[in-house]
């Protein structure tokens, strides 16, 4: 009878995937019958768990792999349909990492990777960083608090909030996110020394263009736990949101939808719309609907 190893896809580049098993990792590639068929996305993915047999040179078969809890997904149209591509599967949270300064932070772009993350049904974390150059920071980030995210108020420099991102981190898959400039690099490593010059490294192999073979990958965390830079959330579409189901994707909306007189409001100019009567009533942060309403018509922000 075969010998089954159960491991994480750690790695993947041109049909290789290095998979971290309890017995070391194994660069495997995918048994035949798995790629036999149509498809419609990525097969294997890093993050995916998988079942391998090692082969006597070393190297080793993936077998199986396990059922996705939940996956970065970008959508790729084709002739054939769509197809899915996975930037990262099975993550726990996305971690979207946002200067308070220097840059100046650009709360549309967090605002769309939040809509991302509540679409595709992963937890965010907001990292407020650079927090040693204002005066303030809860000012810029304080509305995301109210409704309800997570925000790490951090700075590379001063150390502030390193152990709170360190215990945010551990023993978790977390996708990073950010714009240029916004210290990510920096942060990382201040919680582990080095990682962020690796991270940056493969994140900027991934920018040089369609054509440059790169590989997608899970940095190891000394305390337990994976990151992963995740440079396309900026290019996930939203193309595929239809929209009268953007509301949905604002926590502080969702719940007044039901309220409103017409079942197909647009929260844009209806009477009776119960969303209209929170912003006019303080509940709804001007800057946050301003965002919805771009979003809605197509604004990438």
């Amino acid at each position: 009878m075969t010998d089954f190893l159960s491991g994480l896809i750690i790695r993947a580049q041109s049909g290789f995937f290095t998979v971290e098993t309890g017995a070391g990792a194994v660069v495997c590639q995918l048994r035949g019958r798995l790629k036999r068929g149509p498809r419609a996305g990525d097969l294997a993915a890093v993050g995916d768990r998988v079942r391998i047999t090692r082969l006597a040179d070393g190297s080793g078969v993936i077998e199986e792999i396990e059922p996705r809890r939940r996956a970065i997904v970008r959508l790729d149209p084709r002739p054939q349909g769509i197809y899915q591509q996975i930037l990262l599967a099975n993550c726990d949270q996305a971690v979207f990492v946002f200067a308070c300064a220097q840059p100046n932070p650009k709360l549309r772009m967090l605002d769309r990777f939040l809509v991302i993350a509540e679409k595709q049904k992963i937890p965010p974390i907001i990292v407020a960083n650079k927090i040693d150059l204002v005066d303030e920071p809860g000012k810029i980030f304080g509305m995301y608090e109210s409704i309800g995210y997570r925000v790490i108020y951090a700075s590379a420099k001063t150390f502030t909030g390193v152990e709170e991102l360190r215990a945010a981190l551990a023993n978790k898959i977390s996708a990073l996110a950010g714009p240029s400039g916004a210290g990510k690099s920096s942060l990382l490593n201040a919680l582990q020394p080095g990682l962020g010059l690796t991270v940056n490294k493969i994140s900027a192999a991934m920018g040089k263009g369609k054509h440059t073979t790169v590989s997608r990958q899970l940095h190891p965390l000394t305390g337990g736990g994976y990151v992963a830079d995740t440079p396309g959330w900026k290019s996930l579409a939203l193309w595929d949101t239809e929209p009268e189901e953007m509301d949905a994707y604002f926590p502080e909306l969702a719940p007044l939808v039901a309220e409103c007189q017409f079942s197909d409001c647009t929260h844009i100019h209806e009477p009776g719309c119960a969303v209209r009567a929170a912003l006019e009533a303080g509940k709804i942060h001007p800057e946050r609907y301003d965002s919805y309403l771009r979003l809605r018509a197509g604004d990438a922000g």
